[in-house]
């Protein structure tokens, strides 16, 4: 039993054991094609989240509070 975990883990970062199991431990293209069958499947049920376009600009908000209160422009002209 010990081997079989030992062959399926890997010491992380911080020095914990990290299993190569599952959906993490997958192929990046793996990935997106189980998360597509299941977007696609969503929408076929209508329980799939539909943004509205305040729903939207809240989040666009939200992305730019994160990021810092200057943008792009502003932090270029800052460096030179």
């Amino acid at each position: 039993m010990e081997e079989s975990r030992n062959q399926n883990s890997e010491i992380s970062r911080s020095g914990k054991e990290k299993s190569n199991r599952g959906f993490a431990a997958m192929d990046t293209e793996k990935q997106k094609e189980i998360a597509r069958k299941g977007g696609r499947a969503a929408h076929e049920q209508g329980v799939a989240h539909e943004w509205s376009s305040e729903e939207a600009r809240q989040a666009g908000r939200k992305g730019g509070q994160a990021r810092g209160n200057g943008s792009r422009s502003n932090e270029r002209s800052n460096i030179l």
